[in-house]
């Protein structure tokens, strides 16, 4: 920069100074781009996953005014980019607009954006058997493209394409494909940005389970996945210490100098190891990443814990699933995430009572740190008492907790975990 430059640059902070709208202004004219780079395991910008859907029927879609209620109480409690899963649907599109909507309002707000493109095998989800080294083209086309227009529409929102979710991962019978059909997809979306059609900045992955991403068994270990290792911008793994078997002994079973501590000692342990469980998930992605010669950042997709469960999970199971053990595992994973530089998309920002309707009580509804209803559980009670949501709704409801905030009526749906739960 020339002194005649610099001299003009610092004249005009000066005269700008004098006015604090306009001081406002100026920070918002000199601030960077966001981008996936600088957002990506940033603790200013926490991570999560979203579904905005709050009926037990999926087919009733959230409005724009309910969309821009969830980005409002997420912004409020830290979060900076979220992640949404299919796009043939118009919830996500009605996310960004939502979001463009809040910008629109105020120049200060910021949320981001990782679209998650829904990849099917051929045949998934029918009556006729999957093919998974075949694609379903017609879909997976249609979900990239959509992808791609939003990400042009709107580049100062949507920062990452996702490509897939847990769609490698084998014991997704019922729509996973092998990796080749990923890696085609993945090189698509590049050469859209080499060509300038996407934005160069647009990060590009797909989401999936740690052990498709090279961390679990050998028959992952193929020649299109350390292609696609290779292709990414970076790698979204998923790690479920708590949903990966209905009773791990890994964390669960209470070792011998620990038998006479108290329940509630036995049980922060157990929490601890499960963060170990993640952690060394995390590591062997990492360590299959070099061994295949790549050096991409590794954030985590999904990991979550729910709250309720009349399952394999529940009091008649492992009794792995409560509020206190959500909320100890939610700052666990965070504090180490953040630490480190990860981002988390925790998963997940409210609960969904679509995803298992004809049983309310299942566990894959209730991963959420809010319920349909906007209580906020445990994980998220002293963010309440701060008053982090205040004047915020979700429907007619103020953000409250749970349990009417009685922490011993919660204390008493806490369960030791059941060591003799068959393996």
């Amino acid at each position: 920069m020339s002194f005649k430059i610099f001299i003009a640059v610092i004249a005009f902070i000066f005269f700008v100074g004098c006015n604090s709208k306009n001081k406002v202004k100026l920070e918002l004219a000199i601030k960077p781009a966001m981008t996936a780079a600088t957002i990506l395991g940033n603790p200013d910008y926490l991570a999560i996953s979203y579904g905005g859907y709050r009926d037990v029927n999926h087919d009733i879609e959230p409005t724009i005014a309910q969309l821009k209620e969830d980005m409002k109480i997420l912004s409020a409690m830290g979060i900076g980019i979220i992640r949404t899963y299919k796009l043939h649907l118009p919830h996500a599109s009605n996310v960004v607009k939502a979001i463009l909507e809040l910008k629109k309002e105020d120049p200060n707000f910021e949320m981001y954006v990782m679209l998650g493109v829904w990849i099917n095998c051929k045949n998934g989800f029918t009556d006729k058997a999957p093919v998974h080294n075949e694609e379903n083209l017609e879909s997976n086309t249609k979900e990239i493209n959509i992808a791609v227009s939003l990400a042009n529409k709107y580049p100062d929102i949507v920062k990452v394409i996702a490509i897939g979710n847990e769609a490698m991962i084998t014991w997704q019978q019922q729509y996973y494909v092998t990796p080749n059909i990923i890696l085609k997809w993945a090189n698509y979306l590049q050469d859209l940005k080499k060509s300038e059609k996407l934005p160069k900045d647009l990060w590009v992955t797909s989401s999936d389970n740690f052990a498709a991403w090279g961390g679990g068994e050998d028959f992952y270990h193929t020649e299109d996945l350390n292609k696609l290792i290779h292709a990414v911008d970076f790698i979204s793994m998923h790690s479920y210490p708590m949903h990966d078997t209905h009773y791990n002994s890994a964390f669960w079973a209470v070792p011998e100098d620990e038998k006479d501590l108290s329940d509630i000692e036995k049980i922060d342990l157990a929490l601890l190891r499960s963060l170990e469980y993640a952690k060394n998930q995390y590591e062997s992605v990492s360590n299959y990443m070099k061994k295949v010669g790549a050096d991409k950042p590794i954030h985590i997709g999904e990991t979550g814990w729910a709250t309720v469960s009349n399952d394999h999970y529940g009091p008649n199971g492992s009794k792995a699933i409560d509020e206190y053990k959500q909320a100890k595992y939610h700052d666990l994973i965070r504090n180490w995430t953040n630490e480190n530089k990860i981002a988390c998309f925790y998963f997940s920002a409210f609960d969904e009572s679509w995803k298992d309707a004809t049983n309310p009580q299942g566990s894959e509804n209730n991963f959420g740190l809010f319920t349909i209803d906007g209580k906020a559980k445990y994980a998220l009670w002293d963010e309440v008492d701060k008053g982090t949501f205040k004047g915020l709704k979700r429907g007619d409801n103020k953000i409250a907790k749970t349990f009417n905030g009685d922490k011993k009526a919660m204390m008493k749906t806490v369960m030791v975990p059941n060591t003799d739960y068959p393996r």
